[in-house]
């Protein structure tokens, strides 16, 4: 009887350390103020314009990281590739910044930074602009295949000034030369950094202020060989159709480019918002990357001044995707007129949204205004 005593007694203790661990468990994940939810991610975006020049000295390289260890940021979206220009090592794009930033650093600066912000726990990914050769009429791709590789609209073009659309160049999406040399850009970025976490794939787009672009004559000709079709209808559901395939198609190439050599690598992309102006004005279906898997996350570019507008962008993103996890989305800091409390307030915005991370915009101008900077490194805020 003593022995059968015992072993109730054993019995029963281990049963409320049992109950002891599931209300403990219970506690840390149901109570207030006990969640062990993943705090929000957040995120910086680091353009190769402006001042502080970063990959241009080993000092601001220093600064930047410090910079996001106090701002408790996570993940660096460094500019490399703009306009085709390149902060890296290329045959395909003018690498003249790289060779003067390597002649500044010592060594490949972008390099540095990617070893530099490891050691802080701190994320990197290649930030390119693809389509957009804003104002470089002298980019090499442009020389090497002259004016006939850029999206038009049906207006007379006699210099390469007329071929400007919202103030910039940009490359046709539906061209296959163009796909080809942005593939060897990416492919140049993947090999060159092996240590890089990912590529942010911005201006994957049509310009959204012309909607009756991509009249190129091989656009053209592929869109009236894959459709029969004798005549362009510009407000047509197949040439919108068409134009917008050939965005994802493009974003298709680069992907595979880069996953055939990184596996794992992440992918992410841009989005302009509104849905509607990504949509029916830059042909930029990005949902549908995201919810098919296409890409690992997409960037959704939330400029309004308005913080209830930019609110309402947000609301209508939740109705467009699977997973909201695997949405960023951007804080602006970049306007001089952006307040304060419009920025505190767009950014509560964001991280009560449950977006996967909010990305700041940008660097450069946060350090020129001390009060927003003062608001992000603040471990209180």
């Amino acid at each position: 009887m003593k022995n059968i005593s015992v072993m109730y007694k054993r019995a029963a203790l281990s049963l409320l350390s049992v109950l002891l661990l599931y209300s403990s468990t219970a506690s840390a994940e149901g109570m207030p103020g006990l969640s062990n939810e993943k705090p929000q991610t957040l995120g910086l975006l680091v353009t190769s314009f402006g001042k502080p020049d970063v990959l241009f000295s080993r000092r601001e390289i220093s600064e930047l990281i410090t910079f996001a260890g106090k701002s408790q940021i996570k993940t660096l979206f460094v500019q490399i590739y703009k306009s085709n220009l390149a902060w890296f090592a290329s045959n395909v794009a003018d690498s003249s910044p790289y060779k003067a930033a390597v002649t500044a650093v010592g060594e490949d600066p972008f390099a540095l930074l990617i070893r530099e912000a490891h050691r802080e726990g701190i994320e990197v990914y290649a930030w390119t602009n693809l389509l957009s050769l804003s104002n470089n009429k002298n980019a090499f791709l442009l020389k090497k295949y002259g004016p006939g590789i850029l999206t038009r609209n049906k207006k007379s073009k006699k210099v390469i000034e007329d071929y400007k659309i919202d103030g910039q160049y940009f490359l046709e999406p539906g061209d296959l030369l163009v796909r080809e040399e942005l593939s060897k850009v990416v492919e140049e970025i993947v090999r060159a950094y092996p240590q890089l976490d990912g590529l942010l794939f911005d201006y994957i787009r049509y310009p959204d202020s012309d909607t009756n672009c991509g009249h190129t004559t091989t656009n053209v000709e592929r869109f009236k060989k894959a459709t029969g079709l004798a005549e362009i209808d510009d407000a047509g559901k197949d040439w919108r159709g068409w134009k917008r395939d050939q965005v994802t198609d493009l974003l298709k190439e680069l992907v595979k480019k880069a996953r055939t050599i990184r596996p794992k690598i992440q992918v992410a992309t841009t989005g302009c918002l509104s849905y509607t102006r990504a949509l029916y004005e830059a042909f930029q279906n990005w949902p549908m990357w995201v919810n098919s898997g296409l890409v690992d996350s997409v960037t959704a570019m939330d400029y309004s001044p308005d913080p209830e507008e930019y609110e309402r962008r947000i609301t209508e993103i939740k109705t467009k995707v699977k997973d909201f996890s695997k949405i960023d989305i951007t804080v602006g800091a970049y306007k001089p007129a952006t307040s304060l409390k419009s920025f505190q307030q767009e950014f509560k915005t964001c991280e009560n949204s449950k977006a996967g991370a909010c990305v700041l915009f940008y660097y450069a101008s946060i350090l020129q205004r001390p009060l927003l900077s003062k608001f992000i490194t603040d471990d209180k805020r």
